[in-house]
């Protein structure tokens, strides 16, 4: 989708165009665009010519919707029903502190990828050496919390505090 967003809304590619951009091979390609046309997020230009071209502008295409599109759901939050072992529910049904972590990641991995467009990402907007900004993160739950360390791209550690708090 980059690839289209980066023609812009009228601008269309092939599928081969698009195959040999992002290096995938024509029949994977042509399965990902047909799973997106049926998402509403591109349309095919059929005749001479043709292709397929983004269907709104690409400051109007968030990240959530282009991957979830392809896939579903980021992170499952289903795992205690789908995953019980040999008892019909997982025995922490209830009491499971994985559950709040990977319920909280869901959140700001969903905000901040609905807060980014196709248009951020080719504009390099929001994006931080090659990441998205830190600042861009909100931590309101247990997820991340004043103290965490992340490494940086030159190898030294940079203590993050309050990442992107509002207020």
């Amino acid at each position: 989708m980059i690839a289209l967003a980066r023609k812009g809304s009228n601008g269309q590619l092939s599928i081969s165009e698009i195959a040999q951009l992002e290096g995938l091979s024509i029949p994977y390609t042509s399965k990902l665009l047909s799973i997106l046309r049926r998402a509403g997020l591109v349309t095919a230009v059929r005749g001479r010519g043709g292709g397929f071209r983004l269907k709104q502008h690409p400051s109007k295409v968030n990240l959530l919707e282009a991957i979830t599109s392809l896939g579903g759901p980021l992170i499952a939050l289903d795992n205690c029903t789908r995953y019980t072992g040999q008892l019909d529910r997982c025995v922490h049904v209830g009491n499971c502190s994985l559950y709040v972590v990977l319920h909280s990641l869901a959140e700001h991995l969903g905000e901040l990828l609905s807060s980014t467009s196709l248009q951020d990402l080719i504009d390099s907007k929001k994006l931080t050496t090659g990441r998205v900004a830190v600042s861009r993160l909100r931590t309101t739950g247990p997820l991340l919390t004043s103290g965490l360390t992340q490494k940086t791209n030159n190898s030294s550690k940079q203590k993050v505090t309050n990442v992107g708090n509002k207020g």
